[in-house]
């Protein structure tokens, strides 16, 4: 009496002849095609538990980066200019965080200082003030900012101008960090 064989376990060459007639290789390689895309639950879960442990490192990759953005700390402070060196109705140019980085501050009443990235959110062109019409013009594209706020009043910009924040110590100004606004 025969035992009946588990369909999974029969191996079938892609010829249909006996394993006898097989070449070497076949022999060595077994392959049975109807199984070949079989997977079993054990694959699968073994699939499954590497993709997940992936995602996981890549996660913690990602939140140790933020941890050491933020223990880096803010942007340093940094002398920008002296408040007699720049008169009411003035602008003066200066480089914060990095010396590449190119701000205006800008000096439009005498008790108002404000400061933002001279490149315009557009496409990173040079903004210039104009004081008579209280705008900061990107001559670009002419687009439009508010002197006061750095917010887009016309043209293709529809993002603000990153503001520099500023403190006054005595008699010179400071910048102390750099306010990224959405509106």
């Amino acid at each position: 009496m025969s035992l009946p064989q588990d369909r999974e376990e029969i191996t079938v060459p892609p010829d249909g002849g006996g394993p006898e007639s097989q070449p070497a290789w076949r022999r060595d390689f077994p392959i049975d095609w109807p199984q070949d895309h079989y997977v079993a639950r054990r694959d699968f879960t073994r699939f499954l538990g590497l993709t997940s442990l992936a995602f996981a490192a890549g996660h913690l990759w990602i939140g140790f980066q933020c941890w050491l953005r933020r223990r880096r700390g803010l942007p340093p402070l940094k002398r920008i200019a002296s408040l007699d060196a720049l008169p009411v109705g003035a602008a003066m140019t200066f480089g914060y965080p990095g010396r590449h980085d190119v701000c205006l501050l800008l000096r439009p009443e005498t008790d108002v200082l404000v400061a933002f990235s001279q490149k315009c959110t557009h496409l990173a062109c040079a903004v210039v003030p104009s004081f008579a019409e209280g705008t900061l013009r990107c001559p670009c594209h002419e687009g439009f900012f508010d002197l006061g706020t750095g917010r887009p009043l016309a043209g293709p910009p529809r993002r603000p101008l990153p503001r520099i924040a500023l403190e006054v110590r005595g008699r010179d100004v400071y910048a102390t960090g750099i306010e990224l606004r959405t509106k």
